[in-house]
Protein backbone atom coordinates (compact mmCIF):
# COMPACT_ATOMS: atom_id res chain seq x y z
CA UNK A 1 0.00 0.00 0.00
CA UNK A 2 2.73 2.46 0.97
CA UNK A 3 4.66 1.62 -2.15
CA UNK A 4 1.63 2.39 -4.30
CA UNK A 5 0.98 5.65 -2.46
CA UNK A 6 4.62 6.67 -2.75
CA UNK A 7 4.52 5.92 -6.46
CA UNK A 8 1.40 8.04 -6.95
CA UNK A 9 2.99 10.93 -5.06
CA UNK A 10 6.21 10.67 -7.01
CA UNK A 11 4.24 10.49 -10.24
CA UNK A 12 2.62 13.81 -9.51
CA UNK A 13 5.92 15.44 -8.63
CA UNK A 14 7.94 14.27 -11.61
CA UNK A 15 5.35 13.95 -14.36
CA UNK A 16 7.32 16.38 -16.48
CA UNK A 17 10.26 13.98 -16.48
CA UNK A 18 8.93 10.49 -16.23
CA UNK A 19 5.25 10.59 -17.04
CA UNK A 20 2.54 9.10 -14.86
CA UNK A 21 2.03 5.41 -15.46
CA UNK A 22 -1.27 3.65 -14.91
CA UNK A 23 -1.09 0.98 -12.20
CA UNK A 24 -2.07 -1.57 -14.85
CA UNK A 25 1.26 -1.00 -16.59
CA UNK A 26 2.97 -2.63 -13.62
CA UNK A 27 1.25 -5.91 -14.52
CA UNK A 28 1.91 -6.67 -18.21
CA UNK A 29 0.34 -10.11 -17.86
CA UNK A 30 -3.00 -8.80 -16.55
CA UNK A 31 -6.10 -9.27 -18.73
CA UNK A 32 -6.63 -5.50 -18.72
CA UNK A 33 -3.32 -5.09 -20.56
CA UNK A 34 -4.16 -7.79 -23.10
CA UNK A 35 -7.58 -6.82 -24.41
CA UNK A 36 -8.47 -7.37 -28.03
CA UNK A 37 -8.45 -4.07 -29.90
CA UNK A 38 -11.37 -2.85 -32.01
CA UNK A 39 -11.09 -3.66 -35.71
CA UNK A 40 -10.42 0.01 -36.33
CA UNK A 41 -9.57 2.78 -33.88
CA UNK A 42 -8.00 6.21 -33.86
CA UNK A 43 -5.24 7.45 -31.57
CA UNK A 44 -4.47 11.08 -30.90
CA UNK A 45 -0.83 11.90 -30.13
CA UNK A 46 -0.43 15.31 -28.57
CA UNK A 47 3.26 16.02 -29.14
CA UNK A 48 5.61 18.86 -28.30
CA UNK A 49 5.44 19.85 -31.98
CA UNK A 50 1.69 19.51 -32.47
CA UNK A 51 -1.07 17.00 -33.06
CA UNK A 52 -0.59 13.65 -34.82
CA UNK A 53 -3.54 11.35 -35.49
CA UNK A 54 -3.00 7.65 -36.19
CA UNK A 55 -5.65 5.36 -37.65
CA UNK A 56 -5.12 1.73 -36.66
CA UNK A 57 -6.42 -1.25 -38.64
CA UNK A 58 -6.38 -4.50 -36.71
CA UNK A 59 -6.57 -6.60 -39.87
CA UNK A 60 -3.19 -5.21 -40.95
CA UNK A 61 -1.33 -6.61 -37.92
CA UNK A 62 -3.65 -7.96 -35.19
CA UNK A 63 -1.12 -8.61 -32.43
CA UNK A 64 0.61 -5.29 -32.98
CA UNK A 65 -2.69 -3.43 -33.00
CA UNK A 66 -3.74 -5.10 -29.75
CA UNK A 67 -0.47 -4.18 -28.03
CA UNK A 68 -0.61 -0.56 -29.23
CA UNK A 69 -4.26 -0.24 -28.15
CA UNK A 70 -3.60 -1.44 -24.62
CA UNK A 71 -0.44 0.62 -24.15
CA UNK A 72 -2.18 3.80 -25.31
CA UNK A 73 -5.23 3.16 -23.10
CA UNK A 74 -3.05 3.05 -20.01
CA UNK A 75 -0.80 6.02 -20.70
CA UNK A 76 2.34 4.10 -21.62
CA UNK A 77 3.41 6.62 -24.24
CA UNK A 78 2.68 9.76 -22.20
CA UNK A 79 5.86 11.87 -21.96
CA UNK A 80 7.76 9.33 -24.10
CA UNK A 81 10.55 10.88 -26.15
CA UNK A 82 11.04 10.52 -29.90
CA UNK A 83 14.53 9.28 -29.13
CA UNK A 84 15.46 8.15 -32.63
CA UNK A 85 14.53 10.56 -35.39
CA UNK A 86 16.42 10.07 -38.65
CA UNK A 87 15.45 12.83 -41.05
CA UNK A 88 13.75 11.49 -44.15
CA UNK A 89 13.64 7.90 -42.80
CA UNK A 90 11.71 7.31 -39.56
CA UNK A 91 10.80 8.61 -36.12
CA UNK A 92 10.94 6.10 -33.26
CA UNK A 93 9.46 6.14 -29.76
CA UNK A 94 8.14 3.68 -27.18
CA UNK A 95 10.58 3.57 -24.26
CA UNK A 96 8.65 5.14 -21.36
CA UNK A 97 10.13 7.80 -19.13
CA UNK A 98 9.59 5.71 -15.99
CA UNK A 99 12.47 3.19 -15.66
CA UNK A 100 10.36 0.77 -13.61
CA UNK A 101 7.71 0.54 -16.29
CA UNK A 102 10.36 0.32 -19.01
CA UNK A 103 12.04 -2.59 -17.24
CA UNK A 104 8.78 -4.53 -16.85
CA UNK A 105 7.93 -4.28 -20.54
CA UNK A 106 11.37 -4.63 -22.08
CA UNK A 107 11.07 -8.40 -22.39
CA UNK A 108 7.33 -8.65 -23.13
CA UNK A 109 7.73 -9.85 -26.69
CA UNK A 110 5.04 -10.52 -29.28
CA UNK A 111 4.94 -13.18 -31.99
CA UNK A 112 5.43 -11.72 -35.43
CA UNK A 113 2.47 -10.52 -37.47
CA UNK A 114 2.89 -11.40 -41.16
CA UNK A 115 3.34 -8.09 -43.04
CA UNK A 116 0.18 -7.25 -44.95
CA UNK A 117 0.80 -3.60 -45.77
CA UNK A 118 3.91 -1.97 -47.24
CA UNK A 119 6.03 0.42 -45.19
CA UNK A 120 4.92 3.50 -47.05
CA UNK A 121 5.34 7.06 -45.83
CA UNK A 122 3.12 7.68 -42.81
CA UNK A 123 2.65 4.05 -41.82
CA UNK A 124 3.33 3.00 -38.23
CA UNK A 125 4.97 -0.29 -37.18
CA UNK A 126 6.72 -1.92 -34.24
CA UNK A 127 10.50 -2.06 -34.25
CA UNK A 128 12.32 -5.30 -33.43
CA UNK A 129 15.79 -6.79 -33.47
CA UNK A 130 15.07 -10.52 -33.80
CA UNK A 131 12.12 -12.62 -35.01
CA UNK A 132 9.19 -12.58 -32.58
CA UNK A 133 10.93 -9.76 -30.72
CA UNK A 134 8.47 -6.86 -30.84
CA UNK A 135 7.77 -5.23 -27.49
CA UNK A 136 6.76 -1.55 -27.22
CA UNK A 137 8.97 0.46 -29.57
CA UNK A 138 7.16 1.99 -32.51
CA UNK A 139 8.29 3.99 -35.54
CA UNK A 140 6.62 6.19 -38.11
CA UNK A 141 7.92 5.96 -41.67
CA UNK A 142 8.96 9.39 -42.92
CA UNK A 143 9.35 8.11 -46.47
CA UNK A 144 8.45 5.03 -48.49
CA UNK A 145 10.65 2.38 -46.85
CA UNK A 146 8.97 -0.65 -48.39
CA UNK A 147 12.00 -1.64 -50.44
CA UNK A 148 14.18 -2.11 -47.36
CA UNK A 149 11.74 -2.87 -44.52
CA UNK A 150 9.06 -5.10 -46.01
CA UNK A 151 11.40 -8.02 -46.65
CA UNK A 152 12.71 -7.75 -43.08
CA UNK A 153 9.24 -8.37 -41.68
CA UNK A 154 8.25 -4.96 -40.32
CA UNK A 155 4.45 -5.02 -40.25
CA UNK A 156 2.56 -1.70 -40.28
CA UNK A 157 -0.55 -1.68 -38.08
CA UNK A 158 -1.71 1.86 -38.82
CA UNK A 159 -1.02 5.10 -40.59
CA UNK A 160 -0.86 8.80 -39.83
CA UNK A 161 -4.02 10.45 -41.16
CA UNK A 162 -3.34 13.90 -39.75
CA UNK A 163 -0.13 15.67 -38.75
CA UNK A 164 2.57 14.24 -41.04
CA UNK A 165 3.95 17.78 -41.20
CA UNK A 166 4.33 17.57 -37.42
CA UNK A 167 6.14 14.23 -37.67
CA UNK A 168 8.44 15.66 -40.35
CA UNK A 169 9.29 18.55 -38.01
CA UNK A 170 10.37 16.37 -35.05
CA UNK A 171 13.87 17.25 -33.87
CA UNK A 172 16.38 15.05 -35.71
CA UNK A 173 19.57 16.72 -34.47
CA UNK A 174 20.62 13.79 -32.27
CA UNK A 175 20.11 11.05 -34.86
CA UNK A 176 21.26 7.68 -33.56
CA UNK A 177 23.17 9.15 -30.60
CA UNK A 178 20.18 9.41 -28.24
CA UNK A 179 19.71 5.67 -28.09
CA UNK A 180 19.53 4.44 -31.64
CA UNK A 181 17.60 1.41 -32.77
CA UNK A 182 17.17 -1.85 -30.90
CA UNK A 183 19.72 -3.55 -33.12
CA UNK A 184 22.50 -1.12 -32.22
CA UNK A 185 22.47 -2.26 -28.59
CA UNK A 186 22.90 1.20 -27.06
CA UNK A 187 19.54 1.70 -25.37
CA UNK A 188 20.46 0.65 -21.82
CA UNK A 189 20.77 4.25 -20.52
CA UNK A 190 17.22 4.98 -21.69
CA UNK A 191 15.85 2.00 -19.80
CA UNK A 192 17.83 2.63 -16.62
CA UNK A 193 17.72 6.44 -16.56
CA UNK A 194 14.40 7.21 -18.23
CA UNK A 195 13.41 10.75 -19.05
CA UNK A 196 15.69 12.16 -16.37
CA UNK A 197 18.65 10.83 -18.38
CA UNK A 198 17.27 12.05 -21.71
CA UNK A 199 16.39 15.50 -20.33
CA UNK A 200 19.96 15.87 -19.09
CA UNK A 201 21.81 14.49 -22.11
CA UNK A 202 19.45 15.26 -25.00
CA UNK A 203 17.28 18.12 -23.77
CA UNK A 204 15.81 19.13 -27.13
CA UNK A 205 14.18 15.81 -28.00
CA UNK A 206 10.53 16.14 -28.94
CA UNK A 207 8.04 14.01 -27.05
CA UNK A 208 4.46 12.83 -26.73
CA UNK A 209 2.60 14.83 -24.10
CA UNK A 210 -0.43 12.53 -24.18
CA UNK A 211 -1.59 9.60 -26.28
CA UNK A 212 -5.27 8.67 -26.20
CA UNK A 213 -7.72 6.44 -28.03
CA UNK A 214 -10.30 8.94 -29.25
CA UNK A 215 -12.45 6.79 -31.52
CA UNK A 216 -13.45 3.15 -31.36
CA UNK A 217 -16.62 1.35 -32.42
Amino acid sequence: MMRGFSRMLACGLVASLGGCASAALLHPEAPEMNRRAPERFVVRLETSKGLVVVEVHRDWAPLGADRFFNLVRHGYFDEARFFRVIAGKWAQFGIPGDPEVARLWRGRTLPDDPPRQPNRRGTVAFAFAVPNGRTTQVFINLRDNAETLDAQGFAPFGRVVEGMDVVDALNAEYGESAGGGIRRGKQDPLFSGGNAYLAREFPRLDFIRRARVVEEP
